[in-house]
């Protein structure tokens, strides 16, 4: 192994450099940020080749807010060699201006706005149009964009033969990676990247059809019809007016419940270079149509590691059983050895408290309270666990807060959400994010197809040997 030897060369002056960093460690101080590209800081690292020690000048990056970033570039152009990061936990892939996390304060802004903000100031499709244009709308423009959305809702009824093609017992995540990328075939006015208005077109038709979809998904697997959008319900009503409704009688929307969708889809709108994300993004890099870059994302998201933590919440509820038997897995979660977790407690971003949980607890609070649920075994659970995980000391020193999956796997429960459902409401909450991150990605002059290198551990080459002389 050679060993590397990492020095900084300051060229610049050392009180603005300290100042530099101050401001970029603080989200709260930096609300001018704009969408321009970084730019490289007058700060160098010198890489020494202890063995040889010959020495390679790497720039620095700043960013707006968070770390700076060493550029490597040019890195193996110039050493002959490849950087390892398995995961990518240390390499930033892309320049992106739509979402900041800071993990060590527990800190979501979304084009600058903070995520509890948004969620207790505004609605979804103020957030969608944040996302996508970088600035809250005034009422013209949200009007305008509700409208375009609204008036995107239906699906090509040649589409519904696609539902009947899948097994009755089909996952709902399953026939939403299907007709997803299906998408494509209907609506080819919409599919070439190059063009501005295309891209617009089909930024409205993902998030417009998705909440569509995704309620024809459940129908379809529990064998009731399908129930077309209304143009006169909200993007939350309208997808629980398409989730729970049905011919034989009339369905009312109650607000309160309808508010608590809404919330969901906002704090699941964005949430920076997370896998689902990046596989858009590097799925789009080859020149795919959005649909297809869209049901990549909804393919990764489907992993249990990513979207499936509030479906694992209910699963580990189920484990447990009764509340009298909470001390008995309190302590097996502290034991290293026992493999069993508290699933929906701490975040592998945030090491500090989930912002986006302290507005979902709230909105958990309110939908039990509407919808007057005092007597489920899960949910009494649920909110008794929580009690003791918030006072136990391990999980307050550690910092192991209830995260955004734990609260949204109990809403969802007590609004009749299947568990197969919950990763396709993540889904239709994060198409959005998708989209925003794939249109930055498109239009960013500078980006090119995604392609890792490895570390390869394999053979050298070698002779072929017949199969007569194989052992």
């Amino acid at each position: 192994m050679i060993v590397f030897r990492i020095t900084f060369m300051l060229r610049c002056n050392e009180d603005a450099t300290s100042a530099r960093h101050q401001q970029s460690g603080n989200a709260t101080m930096n609300n001018s940020a704009t969408s321009s590209a970084a730019e490289s800081s007058t700060r160098t690292m010198t890489l020494i080749d202890n063995a040889t020690g010959r020495r390679w000048e790497l720039p620095i990056i700043d960013g707006s807010l968070g770390p700076q970033v060493v550029d490597v570039r040019k890195f193996y152009a110039d050493t002959g060699m490849f950087t390892y990061d398995p995961g990518f936990t240390s390499t930033a892939s892309c320049d992106s201006a739509i979402t900041f996390i800071d993990g060590d304060e527990g800190i979501l802004l979304h084009r600058g706005y903070r995520i509890e903000d948004l969620a207790a100031k505004s609605d979804f499709m103020e957030v969608c149009y944040l996302l996508l244009h970088g600035e809250l709308p005034n009422l013209k423009q949200k009007t305008k964009f509700e409208h375009d959305i609204t008036y995107h809702t239906m699906l090509h009824e040649q589409m519904m033969y696609f539902y009947r093609g899948f097994r009755r017992d089909s996952h709902p995540m399953a026939i939403m990676v299907g007709v997803v990328g299906a998408l494509s075939a209907f609506y080819h006015d919409s599919t070439d990247i190059t063009d501005p208005y295309q891209r617009m077109v089909a930024q409205h038709r993902l998030i417009a059809k998705m909440p569509t979809i995704a309620a024809m998904a459940y129908k379809y697997s529990i064998g009731q019809p399908f129930v077309y959008p209304r143009n006169d319900l909200s993007y939350a009503e309208n997808f629980l007016h398409m989730t729970f409704s049905v011919p034989a009688e009339e369905y009312k929307v109650r607000p309160v419940l309808a508010r608590a969708m809404d919330r969901i889809f906002i704090l699941h709108a964005d949430h920076e270079q997370n896998a689902s994300t990046s596989t858009v993004r590097i799925a789009g890099s080859s020149g795919a149509n959005p649909f297809a870059c869209i049901a990549a994302g909804i393919a990764s998201l489907w992993g249990p590691a990513h979207g499936g933590a509030n479906e694992a919440v209910l699963n580990m509820l189920q484990e447990i059983g009764h509340k009298d038997r909470i001390p008995e897995f309190i302590e097996r979660a502290k034991d290293k050895n026992d493999p069993f977790r508290l699933m929906g407690f701490g975040h592998r971003v945030y090491k500090n408290y989930d912002p986006r949980a302290k507005v979902m607890q709230a909105s958990c609070y309110e939908v039990l309270d509407e919808l007057g649920i005092q007597d489920d075994p899960l949910l009494e659970l649920a909110m008794e666990l929580e009690k003791i995980a918030l006072e136990d000391p391990y999980f307050v020193e550690k910092k192991l807060f209830p995260n955004v999956d734990f609260y949204s796997g109990i809403i969802l429960k007590a609004m009749n959400f299947p568990t197969s459902m919950f990763t396709v409401l993540f889904a239709l909450a994060r198409t959005v994010g998708w989209v925003a991150q794939w249109t930055e990605m498109i239009e960013d002059p500078s980006h090119r197809i995604s392609r890792p290198r490895q570390l390869y551990n394999g053979y050298a080459q070698r002779e072929f040997v017949p199969i007569d002389k194989r052992s």
